[in-house]
C-alpha cells in the first residue's frame, strides 16, 4: 500500500515538474519598446545638428591627451564615496537575485528536541524531525520573481555604469573649470601690471605738468578694479579646486594644482546614429531593464491567482520516556502533496495585477523620458560644441585686435595727444574680450565632455581607468 502511495505521489511530482518547464513570455524588446512609447518621435537617420562620422570612441577620457586628467578620474572612481554608494546597491540587488532564485529550490529544514524532568517540560519527548517542501512552480510565478530580480539587478549595473562616467565628467569639466579659473587670475593679474604701468606713466606726466592729477586717481580707480577683480578669482579658483577635491574623495583643501595650459581637443567626435544610443546609453540600458522588471512582477502577480501545488516529504524519529509510541527504535518516513487554489480574496490578487500593471506602463514612460533627454542632449551638445568652435576664432582675432588698440592708445598718451581716458577703456576692453575668450575655451571643454557623456562613450579595455574599476570591484 505504501509502495503505491509513494508512486501515485512521484507520477503527480514528474507531472508538475513537466509543467513547470514551460517557457515564460518574455518582456517587450527594445524595438517594441520604441514603437510604442516614442510614438512621436522616430531617431532619424542621422543627427539633427550634424555630427563627424565614425563610431563613438571607447576611451573619450585619453582623447584630451592630459595624463593628469587621467590620473584624477582613475582617483575618483576608486575613491568617490557616492560611487561606492552605487556599488553596494549593486550588492543588494546581487544578494536579492540569490534570494529569489532560492524559492525554486525545495525548503529542507531540521528540527531536534530534548525534554526530560529537569527541563522544565514533563512530557519526556526526545527525537529529530527532517521536513522537505518544494512548490512546483506550474505557472512561472517563482521563475518571474527570479527573473525580475535578476532584471533589477541588470539595471543596478547599469545605473553603476552610468554613475562612474557621470563622475568622470564632473572631474574632466571640474579640471577645466580650475584651469579657467587659473588663466582668469593670471589674466586679472597681467592687466594689474599693464594698470600700474599707467597709474606710474599717469603721475609722471602729472609731475612734469603734462597733465592733471584727475588721470593719476582715474589710472588708480582702474587699477583697484583689476585687483578686486583678482580677488574674486582667487575665491572661484580655490572653490573649483575644493569641488573637485570632493569629487576625487580628498580632504578639500585646495590643493590640486591646476594644468598651465588647455588640453587638446582637436580630434573630431564619431557620434554614430540616433538608433544607436538605445543599446550604448546606461541611464536607457537601465530603464529598459527596470521595464523588463516591471513587466516580470506583472506575470508574476498573474501567476499568484492561479492554483500552487507543493511537495512535501519528512523523516523522524521521536521517543518518549512518558508513554510509548509505536515502532519507536526505527524513523518513520512520509511524503505527500498539497494544493491551494485562491478562491475568494476581496479581489486584493486582482488589485496587484492592475497595480503592477501600472507600473510596467509608469517603467516604460519613464524609459520614453530617459530616451527622449538622451537624444535632446547630444542634440544640444552637437549644435553647442558647433557654435563654440566658430566662437573661438572670432573672440582670439579680436582679444588681438583689442590689444593693438590698446599699445596705439598708450603711444598717443605718451605723446599726449590722447587722455587717460581712452587708455583705461581700452583696457578695460581687452580684459573683457580676453577673458570672454578664455571662457569660451573652457566651454568648449565642457561641452564636449557633455558631448562625449551624451553618447555613452565608454572606458577603454587596458587603461588607467580601466584598472582603477577593477581594483573598485575588488576592493571588500
Amino acid at each position: 500500500m505504501r509502495t503505491h502511495s509513494i508512486r501515485f505521489w512521484s507520477t503527480i511530482a514528474l507531472a508538475a515538474l513537466g509543467a513547470a518547464g514551460c517557457a515564460l513570455k518574455s518582456p517587450p524588446d527594445r524595438a517594441s519598446l520604441a514603437s510604442e512609447a516614442l510614438p512621436n518621435a522616430p531617431a532619424p537617420a542621422a543627427w539633427k545638428a550634424g555630427a563627424a562620422p565614425g563610431s563613438v570612441g571607447d576611451d573619450w577620457i585619453a582623447g584630451f591627451g592630459d595624463p593628469v586628467l587621467n590620473q584624477l578620474v582613475a582617483e575618483a572612481l576608486a575613491y568617490n564615496n557616492d560611487l561606492r554608494a552605487s556599488a553596494a546597491r549593486v550588492e543588494q540587488a546581487a544578494a536579492g537575485v540569490k534570494a529569489a532564485g532560492a524559492q525554486i529550490w525545495p525548503a529542507i529544514d531540521v528540527i531536534g528536541r530534548r525534554g526530560g524532568k529537569m527541563g522544565g517540560d514533563g512530557s519526556g519527548l526526545n527525537g529529530w524531525v527532517i521536513s522537505a517542501s518544494w512548490e512546483i512552480d506550474l505557472w512561472g510565478r517563482v521563475r518571474y520573481a527570479r527573473r525580475s530580480a535578476e532584471d533589477q539587478y541588470a539595471s543596478t549595473q547599469a545605473d553603476l555604469a552610468a554613475a562612474r562616467q557621470s563622475i568622470a565628467a564632473l572631474v574632466a569639466k571640474s579640471w577645466f573649470l580650475a584651469t579657467e579659473a587659473a588663466l582668469q587670475r593670471q589674466l586679472a593679474r597681467q592687466m594689474i601690471d599693464t594698470s600700474n604701468q599707467s597709474v606710474k606713466l599717469a603721475d609722471q606726466r602729472w609731475r612734469i605738468g603734462a597733465s592733471s592729477e584727475v588721470d593719476v586717481v582715474q589710472a588708480q580707480a582702474n587699477l583697484k578694479t583689476f585687483v578686486d577683480a583678482e580677488r574674486q578669482l582667487d575665491l572661484a579658483y580655490s572653490k573649483s579646486l575644493r569641488s573637485l577635491e570632493l569629487l576625487l574623495g580628498r580632504y578639500p583643501g585646495a590643493d590640486v594644482k591646476p594644468a598651465a595650459s588647455w588640453p587638446r581637443i582637436d580630434m573630431p567626435v564619431g557620434a554614430g546614429v540616433p538608433s544607436e544610443l538605445l543599446e550604448r546609453r546606461p541611464d536607457i540600458v537601465a530603464a529598459e531593464r527596470r521595464v523588463a522588471a516591471a513587466f516580470d512582477r506583472t506575470q508574476e502577480a498573474q501567476a499568484a491567482r492561479l492554483p500552487r501545488v507543493s511537495l512535501s516529504a519528512g523523516i523522524s524519529s521521536i521517543t518518549s520516556e512518558m508513554f510509548v509510541l509505536k515502532d519507536r527504535d526505527n524513523p518513520s518516513a512520509s511524503i505527500g502533496a498539497g494544493l491551494i487554489a485562491p478562491l475568494f480574496h476581496g479581489g486584493a490578487l486582482l488589485a496587484q495585477v492592475e497595480a503592477r500593471k501600472a507600473e510596467q506602463q509608469q517603467a516604460v514612460a519613464a524609459w520614453a523620458q530617459t530616451a527622449l533627454k538622451a537624444f535632446n542632449e547630444v542634440e544640444t551638445a552637437l549644435a553647442e560644441e558647433a557654435t563654440l568652435r566658430e566662437r573661438e576664432p572670432i573672440l582670439d582675432a579680436q582679444a588681438r585686435d583689442a590689444q593693438k588698440v590698446l599699445d596705439i592708445e598708450n603711444s598717443r598718451y605718451r605723446i599726449g595727444s590722447r587722455d587717460l581716458r581712452t587708455v583705461t577703456q581700452q583696457e578695460m576692453s581687452v580684459y573683457a574680450a580676453r577673458s570672454t575668450l578664455l571662457r569660451v575655451q573652457a566651454e568648449r571643454r565642457v561641452q564636449r565632455v557633455n558631448l562625449l557623456l551624451a553618447l555613452g562613450g565608454g572606458f577603454g579595455p587596458g587603461t588607467e581607468i580601466e584598472s582603477a574599476l577593477q581594483g573598485q570591484e575588488k576592493r571588500p
